[in-house]
């Protein structure tokens, strides 16, 4: 009887422990499989193991799959000016319809040109058709024979990147013999504030907010598209912050910026950026407003300057007159011209705003509605 008590709790204790084998090893496997090396064993990992001095390194995988997504949809925008190349730059096919395939580039790209040829992936070269563009946006939208389409970009959502996440580029640095390069980085900054000049203007005449990214951008890869990891359109490469004492700071419009104004490019419909109806100059421009007989206070070192009230507009039915000092334009400071047309073109004509400014050395306000820009 003691015999058989004692087989009994020997059976028992040996279920226990096989038991407990079993389920700590489902543990255990559970927990691992979902780290570096046992996913790299189960040939699901997105890591690669290497060795680095002797010591197991884990690294990201390859952007290789996500770049196929996007390869076939990048092309070299060449423009010609009375037959002769003038300028090359990218861009990216980001829709097609039953007749059409439709190209996104930047308006600094195709400006001055007469002609413009698309070079495919495949490196056949093509005719295309600028549709409208922009130059505040820098923006441009293209149209070409739809049959000519091999894949289109899919569009992403910059708001949902955070900084340090991996991005990268397609594009064509320094023209054809380039073409297709891709650069890699991350995501470095958002919402940056760039003063940049349109229509060969010397001066900074207009804000873009932008994404910074590290990765290379050179001399033809404006235009060109930013991707996330997956291989998603989340910008359009712009422009280089160039300075002999700065590297590795690139810009980008950010997509959802891009596309709330396609519909309009695509149609060929000019962008009317509503009015504010005054001639103005920077507080720091201090010949031009000496030459205009009006003298800022040392004090006031930001803001814009009322040279001129045009008649008929809504600044000439506000209490705005020449001298003022516009200081905020809805509530948002205002340093200079550049940053008071971000402002105000974020608003449309018919739009009632609130405008503070200096005179006499106090702070007012007054409302002004937007009148409609007919240039």
């Amino acid at each position: 009887m003691a015999k058989n008590k004692s087989s009994k709790e020997s059976f028992k204790l040996i279920c226990i422990i096989v038991f407990s084998f079993v389920i700590g090893g489902i543990v255990t496997f559970s927990l691992l499989k979902w780290t570096p090396l046992i996913s790299d064993v189960l040939g699901s990992s997105n890591n690669t193991v290497i060795t680095k001095n002797g010591t197991q390194v884990y690294e990201k995988s390859s952007l290789a799959a996500s770049i196929d997504k996007i390869y076939d949809a990048v092309v070299v925008v060449q423009v010609y000016k009375d037959g002769e190349l003038a300028s090359t730059g990218s861009g990216f096919i980001y829709k097609v319809d039953e007749k059409y395939g439709y190209v996104l580039t930047n308006q600094h790209v195709v400006s001055g040109g007469t002609d413009v040829k698309l070079v495919l992936s495949s490196d056949e070269e093509i005719e295309a058709k600028v549709l409208g563009s922009d130059e505040y946006l820098d923006l441009a939208v293209m149209q070409i024979d739809k049959a000519k389409v091999k894949t289109t970009a899919t569009i992403g959502n910059s708001e949902k990147m955070n900084l340090g996440d991996s991005i990268f580029t397609v594009g064509s640095p320094m023209g054809y013999d380039y073409r297709g390069s891709v650069t890699a980085g991350i995501l470095s900054g958002k919402d940056r504030m760039v003063s940049v000049s349109v229509s060969d203007s010397s001066s900074n005449d207009w804000v873009m907010r932008v994404l910074q990214i590290d990765a290379s951008i050179n001399p033809g890869n404006s235009g060109g598209p930013l991707l996330n990891v997956n291989g998603e359109v989340i910008g359009i490469c712009s422009m280089k912050l160039v300075d002999s004492q700065i590297e590795g700071m690139g810009f980008a419009i950010p997509i959802e910026y891009a596309m709330s104004h396609v519909e309009s490019l695509e149609k060929g419909v000019k962008i009317n950026w509503p009015l504010l109806g005054i001639s103005m100059l920077n507080v720091t421009d201090t010949i031009n407003l000496y030459r205009s007989n009006i003298r800022v206070p040392d004090n006031i070192t930001e803001g814009v300057v009322v040279v001129e009230v045009s008649d008929g507009t809504g600044a000439a039915k506000s209490d705005l007159k020449k001298g003022d000092v516009i200081t905020k334009l809805a509530g948002n400071k205002v340093k200079d011209t550049a940053y008071l047309r971000y402002e105000l073109y974020q608003h449309q004509a018919g739009d009632t705003i609130e405008i503070t400014y200096i005179r006499d050395g106090k702070e007012r306000t007054t409302k002004v509605t937007l009148s409609k820009n007919n240039n």
